[in-house]
């Protein structure tokens, strides 16, 4: 629920679907949101097929007027989520007609184009680029969030009548999914792989939610979400509806070191930062408290939240790399992505067929793998040179991984892409800036660009010599100690 320590602990519908999937590894969850699921259900139906914000819905003629993208289509996500996670065969048949009421409201929201631009959309809500008492102010336009959402769920109305065997429905949610999909492209989306929005949540939606689906463009896309999150500086520039889509996202499209970099963050807004400062629960802002040690001066500052925690399921299925291939984990995928500074990570998880469980450590130039595969199930294995496929039982491999290749020492002549992505040679440099211009130091790690077609001495631009080649100096001992 939302805001546990505060008088509000509400269901809200978008936090929920957001935070399903790390919730229902973390917890037998089932049997609560199924409960919630009806209820959310028998909200719909008294409101002619339109989802409400929150489930129970205690506050009647709030968000219960006109449909919202991504707080709505919880009612088509969270069927799929509980069917592939716990394998519940009726789920799906249960809330068929919820999800197809649903799809009739978004088609009917939809323009001619076949986009969906209207309505008082929340958008990708707390984005930390918003001011801080208009947080649907997103770098992100809400119709580029609403449309991608109304693309994943006719696809997600489309799987479901097919698999209930309502073809005329799955032919006819098939059609207008590619219709929206096509509006999509030629609103937001260029021949060359940008987006109208150049913000991280708009190519996370894009890649994550199935609306771009040619795999040339995806990988277009792919790579210009890594330079997005680079120029950033690597802290969050998402809201709570991307954020969740971040790191995966970076990592389907190949840039590893990227997500890592992200998730490793301790500058303000990152999900390391609260950590420094003392949390120990996740925050609802990113800035709940600020790095000056102010409060966030916006209305909502919760300091108990976790929708934007459910960056764990990234953890859980992609680095330790445990995830259900089909409903239940009847099949399961083995395949961690050992990030560079990591030894080690594990995960269990307690499925319908008993415990499955995955390890991997690094043992010199090698990862030690080690599998427990629960009965009655089998596991698709990959790391490195390793592809097999095993059944139940307790498995081991030594698998040898590729070092990672020397780093070019930073120079003053290297490009701000190239210095932010060696993090000891950047974290010399803003500390070095800062011991004889604390202002400059500040400045340059805001507002500075960090890509390829900059180089140092360009984000320096208003620095005197003393300080050029302090840093210089500095750069020359991060290479020196390697």
């Amino acid at each position: 629920m939302d805001c546990p320590q505060r008088d509000e602990r509400l269901g809200w519908t978008g936090d929920t679907q957001l935070f399903a999937p790390t919730a229902s590894f973390l917890f037998d969850c089932h049997g609560f949101y199924l409960s919630w699921m009806r209820e959310l259900s028998l909200a719909q139906a008294r409101l002619d097929g339109l989802v409400p914000l929150m489930a129970p819905n205690p506050l009647p003629g709030f968000g219960d007027r006109e449909p919202v993208a991504a707080w709505g289509d919880a009612i088509a996500i969270m069927p799929r989520v509980l069917a592939e996670r716990f394998g519940d065969p009726g789920i799906v048949a249960e809330f068929w007609p919820s999800v197809r009421a649903w799809a009739e409201v978004l088609l009917n929201a939809r323009d001619a184009d076949g986009l969906w631009t209207t309505g008082r959309q929340l958008g990708d809500w707390l984005d930390p680029a918003a001011p801080p008492n208009a947080p649907s102010r997103a770098r992100t336009d809400t119709e580029v969030v609403a449309t991608a959402y109304l693309v994943h769920t006719l696809g997600l109305a489309a799987r479901a009548a097919e698999e209930l065997g309502h073809g005329a429905d799955a032919t006819r949610y098939r059609a207008e999914a590619e219709r929206s999909r096509s509006a999509f492209h030629a609103a937001y989306v260029t021949p060359a792989g940008r987006m109208t929005n150049d913000s991280p949540t708009a190519y996370a939606l894009a890649l994550r939610l199935g609306v771009v689906v040619d795999p040339e463009l995806r990988e277009r896309l792919g790579r210009r979400l890594a330079e997005v999150v680079r120029r950033d500086g690597y802290v969050i520039g998402a809201g709570i509806v991307g954020t969740p889509h971040l790191a995966p996202a970076l990592t389907e499209a190949g840039h590893v070191a990227e997500a890592e970099r992200l998730m490793f963050q301790t500058e303000c807004p990152s999900w390391l930062y609260p950590v420094t400062v003392g949390a120990t629960t996740v925050w609802e802002r990113w800035d709940g408290l600020r790095p000056d040690g102010s409060l966030n001066p916006g209305a909502m500052t919760s300091f108990n939240h976790v929708v934007l925690g459910g960056v764990a399921d990234w953890l859980h299925s992609t680095v330790a790399g445990l995830a259900p291939v089909e409903p239940g984990y009847r099949r399961l995928q083995i395949a961690p992505i050992p990030l560079a500074r990591l030894d080690h990570a594990s995960a269990r998880h307690l499925t319908p067929y008993g415990e499955a469980s995955v390890a991997w450590r690094r043992e010199g130039t090698g990862i030690r793998l080690t599998v427990e595969v629960p009965a009655n199930t089998t596991a698709e294995v990959a790391l490195g040179d390793l592809a097999t496929e095993v059944g139940s039982g307790a498995h081991e491999w030594l698998v040898s991984v590729e070092p990672a290749p020397p780093r070019p020492p930073v120079t003053l002549d290297s490009t701000t892409a190239d210095l932010i992505d060696d993090e000891p040679a950047y974290r010399a440099f803003l500390a070095t800036i800062a011991e004889r211009n604390p202002h400059l130091a500040a400045s340059v790690r805001l507002n500075a660009q960090w890509t390829h077609g900059r180089t140092v001495r360009d984000a320096l631009i208003f620095a005197d010599q003393g300080v050029l080649d302090a840093v210089a100096d500095a750069f020359a001992e991060v290479a020196a100690a390697r």
